[in-house]
């Protein structure tokens, strides 16, 4: 139950995340910088993400609280 949560809730954060990049490279690119720099921005973005989705990872195996055992 706890990995199914875990899974879950870091498939939510990673669409959050990946809203935001979009927004990011879309402002880069409407900002000024040629189309020939999608590609590394788009590889730099996603860089960040797969760290980013390493991070939420460790840090909800590691802290996300146990399920308390069921007292009868």
């Amino acid at each position: 139950m706890r990995a199914i949560a875990i899974v879950i809730e870091v498939l939510i954060l990673m669409g959050v995340i990946y809203c935001l990049f979009l927004a990011v490279r879309l402002t880069i690119l409407d900002v000024g910088f040629r189309p020939k720099y999608d590609r590394f921005v788009r590889w730099a973005l996603g860089v960040v993400g797969v760290v980013l989705t390493a991070f939420f990872v460790a840090h909800l195996t590691l802290f996300y609280p146990k399920l308390l055992p069921l007292s009868p």
